[in-house]
């Protein structure tokens, strides 16, 4: 993403790539409601590739950030699979 878009994306700024994250979530919103697979599959795409411009954007290392978030067990129980109530 990074290497495909990032001029375009710093020319476009934080507030509008935001923006156009936000409208993807509506639109998997959409599709999940009308129950069209092709459409969740090609909006949560959509919605990744939005999430990693905008990281980029904030130079932020997604990997870096889920790895510390979602470390390969559960945070609260430390169990893999969880299986705590959270």
């Amino acid at each position: 993403m990074k290497r495909l878009y990032l001029e375009k994306d710093m020319r476009r700024g934080v507030d509008r790539t935001l923006l156009w994250l936000v409208e993807e979530v509506g639109e998997l919103s959409e599709g999940l409601r009308e129950g069209r697979k092709d459409a969740i599959e090609e909006e949560i795409a959509d919605i990744i590739a939005w999430t990693v411009s905008l990281s980029n954007l904030l130079d932020i290392d997604v990997e870096a950030a889920l790895m510390k978030k979602y470390p390969g067990h559960c945070r609260y129980c430390t169990k893999s699979p969880c299986e705590c109530e959270k």
